[in-house]
């Protein structure tokens, strides 16, 4: 990835809750129309790293840009405009489909918030991308939670923000659907979109990711391409686990190893 634009530059960031500081002097940059994935243990900082970007919690230190803008100068409405999130443990509000994905055309609505054509057709065409123009009448609590994650999407992609941040977007899904996910993931990220995920599912990140950084203690441990997670041996160093890389027909698939504190 070396070269390439970095679509989110975060400078030696800072930030926390009350008095504790749980970021501390946080260094990387996102590649522009890569997959990049946050790992790392729970308390290591990853969801408070995605709040600090979303501009959702102060910096105390350092920097974060996006296009070249700092986070510190954006309105909620600007932010929106940039980045599009998908947060983990969604609500399901009682409005069919097509109304929810209507949502992601806020950031461009003026008062009185009335949608135009032109968020009509962004909101259709987005549903399309997606597969889901069947169903755009049905209300959110019919779906399963693969076609409700398919409609988040859809929202996030009528935003027409470069950036899509989704925490834990796996969560509630069954293993085909996370299949599903994986080249989903792929497929927007081939069109141009820069995708920033935080995953547990190691296997799965590894997989999917052009880029991952490892957190721990709120620092990144390592950053890198899978490969070069893997030549580090992070996963073992975070939760005491290998992850051996195997060829197959269809490509390198992961396994784990034997856990070291058995």
């Amino acid at each position: 990835m070396e070269g390439e634009r970095g679509v989110i530059v975060m400078s030696q960031v800072a930030a926390g809750y009350g008095r504790t500081e749980v970021l501390h002097g946080v260094d990387l940059t996102v590649p522009e129309g890569r997959v990049t994935t946050l790992i790392g243990s729970n308390g290591s900082g990853k969801s408070t790293l995605l709040r600090a970007l979303l501009g959702f919690i102060p910096l105390w230190g350092g920097d974060i840009k996006v296009e070249g803008i700092s986070v510190k100068g954006l309105s909620r409405r600007e932010a929106a405009r940039k980045i599009a999130y998908l947060p983990q443990g969604k609500n399901v509000p009682d409005i069919t489909a097509e109304r929810m994905v209507l949502h992601g055309r806020f950031p461009y609505l003026d008062y009185p918030r009335r949608y135009r054509e032109r968020d009509y057709a962004l909101a259709w065409e987005a549903m399309e991308q997606m597969d889901i123009g069947q169903i755009a009448q049905r209300h959110m609590a019919e779906l399963s939670g693969g076609m409700r994650q398919k409609v988040y999407i859809a929202m996030a992609l009528a935003q027409q923000a470069p950036v899509i941040v989704m925490d834990e977007p796996t969560t509630y899904l069954d293993i085909g659907q996370q299949f599903r996910f994986g080249e989903m993931a792929r497929r927007l990220s081939r069109e141009g979109k820069t995708l920033v995920l935080v995953l547990h599912d190691i296997l799965l990140a590894l997989k999917i990711s052009d880029q991952i950084a490892a957190l721990k203690e709120g620092k990144v441990l390592c950053r890198g391409t899978p490969e070069e997670i893997l030549e580090a041996g992070v996963t073992r160093e975070l939760y005491g686990v290998g992850v051996k890389p195997v060829e197959t027909e269809t490509g390198v698939q992961y396994y784990y190893e034997e856990p070291t504190n058995l």
